[in-house]
């Protein structure tokens, strides 16, 4: 999708919030529109995104309560800041994150788990030795967390 690779920053670390809004609404209304033409259960989609496709991921998350069931985020970050989140009771989120992560620091991940789990949603944050690449090992996690829901 052109919005996953589109998302527009002002530096490293600091999206351009009237975009990443813009991209939010864009997508969810493609998924609204895809389910209506598809005829597949618009409450049953979990995402997965690594990067970038993780933050819009989050981002439907903050900003819709019924866009997702679940997603599954590798190396995401806090996509908004000061918002309220709707309720995100019965949602799941796993989150995979690298311990030396130069471009989503742990702390971001800690505070992206905090953050939806104060809006009710059972989150599992999964750790790894490694910096911000994608590891066999965090895919295995994430399809294990997967199939337990």
């Amino acid at each position: 999708m052109a919005c996953l690779a589109s998302l527009k920053r002002l530096s490293e670390g600091v999206f351009d919030e009237e975009d990443l809004i813009f991209r939010t609404n864009e997508l969810n209304e493609f998924l609204n529109e895809a389910a209506r033409e598809y005829e597949f259960d618009r409450d049953n989609i979990i995402a997965i995104g690594y990067s970038n496709g993780a933050n819009i991921a989050a981002s439907l998350l903050f900003h819709y309560q019924h866009a997702l069931k679940g997603a599954i985020l590798h190396h995401p970050m806090v996509p908004r800041r000061g918002i309220e989140l709707p309720d995100l009771s019965r949602k799941s989120v796993f989150i995979a994150a690298g311990n030396n992560d130069p471009i989503c620091p742990p702390e971001e991940s800690q505070e992206l788990q905090s953050l939806l789990e104060k809006a009710n949603a059972k989150v599992e944050l999964h750790w790894e030795n490694r910096g911000h690449q994608l590891t066999i090992e965090e895919v295995e996690a994430a399809s294990k967390w997967y199939l337990s829901l």
